[in-house]
Formats: structure tokens, C-alpha cells, sequence
């Protein structure tokens, strides 16, 4: 089972910033989003480039190379060139601070 992470206090995270961390070799991006917390991985299902280095839109992201979008929120296409959701992970707020796991093996 993979042990939960600590991202950031939640002050270090404000609405409409992220946060990357590494999780069992895993690049995931969390997000506040108007307040609320979103763990998604960094990587687009299309080419494999990093997300977050392209813009959100809403509550999309969008790839900065070819301009696939996903939902933030629960992972799903929402514009192509991609056609597979990215993995999206559980996100934890406590003691002040946020917290995310890669779960997907559990």
C-alpha cells in the first residue's frame, strides 16, 4: 500500500496554483481549484509530456503541446488529441496540510 505524501501546508497552495510531488516515481500535480484539492498525474495521455506546464481553463488543464485538455477533477478527455483519461488520485487535507498517495496498487 502506498503511505500518504505530504504536498504542502495548505497555505502554500492557493486557489488557481499546483503543487508537484513525487510518489513512487510518480510525478503528481495537485491542484486547488476554488479552494477544493485535485491529485492528478503530470503526464499527457497522448505524448507523455507534463501537463502543468500548460494552463487551466475552468477546471481543465490543457496539454502545452498539443493542446489535449483534461478534467482536473475527475481525469476525463474533455478535448483530443488524447482519448485516455489521466489517473487521478485521493487527496487528504489534515493538520493543515495536503496530502496525496498513488493508490492505483493497492
Amino acid at each position: 500500500m502506498s503511505e500518504w505524501v505530504r504536498v504542502c501546508a495548505t497555505s502554500e497552495c492557493l486557489p488557481g496554483e499546483h503543487r508537484i510531488v513525487h510518489v513512487d516515481g510518480v510525478e503528481i500535480a495537485v491542484v486547488n481549484l476554488d479552494g477544493k484539492y485535485y491529485a492528478i498525474e503530470d503526464i499527457c495521455t497522448h505524448d507523455g509530456g507534463e501537463l502543468m506546464s500548460g494552463r487551466i481553463v475552468g477546471e481543465d488543464v490543457e496539454c502545452p503541446r498539443h493542446g489535449a485538455r483534461f478534467d482536473i477533477k475527475t481525469g476525463d478527455v474533455t478535448a483530443p488529441p488524447a482519448y485516455t483519461p489521466i489517473a487521478t488520485f485521493p487527496v487528504k487535507i489534515e493538520d493543515g496540510a495536503v496530502w496525496t498517495r498513488d493508490d492505483r496498487w493497492d
